[in-house]
C-alpha cells in the first residue's frame, strides 16, 4: 500500500522526499511515477546525491513505474467487428453519402492508382512512351473501372500489337517468297527464249550454208 510513490516510510517514519526528488530528476520522471522500496527505507534514507541514488536504481531499489495506458481490447474488438459489418446500420451513419465518403475522393484515389501503374510500367519498359500518352488520356477520360481494368486493356492491345507484327512479317514473307518465285520464272523464260533464239540463229545459218552448196553444184 505504501510502496507506490514513497515520500515516507509509516513503519519508521523517515521521510524520503529528498530521495524521491532526486530520483525523478536521475530517472526523468514525475514523482508520481517514481517507485521506492519501503523495505529498503533505511538504505534510501542514507542516499543524498544523485550518483547514490543512480546506485540505488542500478540495484533496483528505486524504479521508474511504466506510463499508465489506455487498454486498446476494447478498440480491437469494436474495429474487427466494424470489418464484419456491425455498428455501421443507418443509425450509426451521421452525414449523407457524399459528405461520409465524396464521389471526388473515390475518384482521386482510382486515377492515382491507374497512374501509378502507368508510371511503373513506362518505368520497366512494358509500354512505350506513345502508348503510355494514349493510355494515360484514356484514364482520365474515365475508361477504366480499376486497376485490373487497365492492366486486361494493356495486355489486349500488346497481344494486338504483337498479331499485326506477326501479321506484317507474314505478309513481308509471302511478298519476299512470290518475289523469288517470279524472278526465278522470270529468269527461267529469258533462259528459254536465248537458247530459242540461239537455235533459230543456227538453223538460219545451216539453212544459208546449204543454199549456197546448192547454188555451186553443178547443174
Amino acid at each position: 500500500r505504501y510502496g507506490v510513490s514513497v515520500l515516507y516510510c509509516r513503519n519508521t517514519m523517515v521521510s524520503l522526499k529528498l530521495q524521491a526528488r532526486l530520483a525523478a530528476d536521475v530517472l526523468r520522471c514525475g514523482r508520481g511515477r517514481v517507485w521506492l522500496d519501503p523495505n529498503e527505507a533505511s538504505e534510501i534514507s542514507n542516499a543524498n546525491s544523485r550518483k547514490s541514488i543512480r546506485k540505488l536504481v542500478k540495484d533496483g531499489y528505486i524504479i521508474r513505474k511504466p506510463e499508465n495506458v489506455s487498454s486498446r481490447a476494447r478498440w480491437r474488438a469494436t474495429k474487427e467487428a466494424k470489418a464484419m459489418g456491425r455498428h455501421k446500420g443507418v443509425g450509426r451513419r451521421e452525414g449523407s453519402r457524399e459528405s461520409r465518403m465524396p464521389s471526388k475522393e473515390l475518384w482521386m484515389r482510382r486515377l492515382r492508382v491507374l497512374r501509378r501503374l502507368l508510371r511503373k510500367y513506362r518505368a520497366e519498359k512494358k509500354i512505350d512512351r506513345h502508348l503510355y500518352r494514349a493510355l494515360y488520356q484514356k484514364a482520365k477520360g474515365n475508361v477504366f473501372r480499376n486497376k485490373h481494368n487497365l492492366m486486361e486493356h494493356i495486355h489486349k492491345m500488346k497481344n494486338e500489337k504483337r498479331r499485326e507484327k506477326q501479321l506484317a512479317e507474314q505478309l513481308n514473307a509471302k511478298k519476299t517468297k512470290e518475289e523469288a518465285c517470279r524472278n526465278k520464272a522470270r529468269k527461267q523464260e529469258l533462259k528459254r527464249r536465248r537458247k530459242e533464239a540461239a537455235e533459230a540463229q543456227t538453223a538460219a545459218v545451216a539453212a544459208k550454208k546449204a543454199q549456197v552448196a546448192a547454188k555451186k553444184a553443178p547443174a
